[in-house]
């Protein structure tokens, strides 16, 4: 295994930007040619932005996950994945503040179906902030019973969002407002480049784009890891801050860019979706991690993280189900709700 510790701190400095910029560029692909697929197939903005660009977007995380906890780091690897579900509804945030200024993100997204998936990330969350309080319950041969428990909770979210989708029981009433113009023909000529581009192509520029992600994201995580250590920053507030945000990145530029040329519900959903796959990564670190349950091996202030997650999660469902036409500092009151409590959270979490 690479050991970037042993390298000076210019040089994973140096290493991390290129490996983020890798992820930037081949993310900002990705959302594009999801939003294509989605189109092309009826599978639905929402589903498709949780499960398939979601699980692309997460291909850092699960590459940091199971090095970090193959090499014993436990705790960096359960704070990177309960911090990363905080720091990327923060995502959210930024995108409303710097992207779409003058106008809710949330005034854009009225998916019923939006609501099912942060609902069931909220479930999901729930469970994790429950197995780090009560610690590994039993083992099923040499895996835990939450692993397990929360991957089976992932897959029947995924049933759920995608039934749920196919007939929603309500649609939002009141003016369903329309995205800026400049948004609407930039997808719209996005969809034009692509039309003599076959969906079988488009599958594998998708392919290629996640390989470039997961290979630039394994790089900036790790070398996140060792400029942490190097600078002397303790594991837990490391995981839930620097390597989150390392491994966040493909999810800031696939957001960037679906708000970009107008999937707004691919946007939030990717977001969410990702969050909720990032809970099922437990079982992989639970695999990886050879020195006993690694819910037993983490800090009970992880569940701290734990319940950010779910109120930031929260006040973005209720941005959803209002959707007020109403801005604080050119963004929406609940990107601004979040963006507070998230800064607020990390003080706070950092004195634990």
């Amino acid at each position: 295994m690479l050991e970037f510790t042993d390298r000076s701190l210019f040089v994973n400095a140096a290493i991390f930007t290129l490996g983020a910029l890798g992820v930037w560029l081949a993310g900002t692909k990705l959302s594009r040619y999801v939003d294509l697929f989605a189109e092309r197939t009826g599978l639905g903005q929402a589903f498709a932005g949780a499960l398939i660009l979601g699980g692309a977007t997460s291909l850092p995380e699960l590459a940091t996950t199971l090095t970090a906890s193959y090499s014993g780091a436990a705790k960096l690897a359960g704070t990177n994945l309960l911090g990363g579900v905080a720091m990327q509804i923060a995502v959210l945030g930024l995108i409303d503040a710097f992207v779409l200024r003058g106008k809710p993100l949330t005034l854009f997204s009225p998916q019923p179906s939006l609501l099912m998936v942060g609902v069931m990330l909220i479930v999901m969350v729930a469970f994790a902030s429950a197995a780090v309080a009560s610690g590994e319950i039993f083992s099923i041969g040499s895996v835990g019973f939450w692993p397990l428990f929360l991957l089976v909770a992932y897959v029947s979210s995924l049933a759920v969002i995608y039934r749920y989708e196919g007939n929603p029981r309500w649609e939002p009433k009141g003016d369903v407002a329309q995205p800026p113009e400049s948004a609407r023909d930039l997808k719209d000529a996005h969809q034009a480049n692509f039309s003599q581009t076959s969906t079988t192509r488009i599958v594998t520029y998708f392919l290629l784009a996640s390989t470039v992600v997961l290979i630039g994201g394994f790089f900036v995580a790790r070398t996140g890891e060792a400029i942490a250590e190097q600078t002397g920053t303790g594991q837990n507030f490391v995981g839930a801050t620097l390597v989150a945000l390392a491994t966040s990145l493909p999810e800031l530029s696939t957001t960037y860019s679906a708000v970009r040329f107008g999937a707004y519900s691919m946007a939030a959903a990717n977001i969410l979706g990702t969050n909720s796959l990032e809970i099922a990564l437990f079982l992989p670190a639970e695999l990886a991690y050879r020195e006993g349950p690694i819910f037993d091996a983490l800090d009970p202030s992880a569940s701290f993280l734990a319940s950010l997650g779910i109120i930031l999660t929260s006040l973005y469902l209720w941005g959803i189900l209002e959707r007020r036409d109403r801005t604080v500092a050119g963004m929406g009151v609940d990107s601004f709700a979040v963006l507070f409590i998230y800064v607020a959270g990390l003080a706070i979490y950092y004195t634990l």
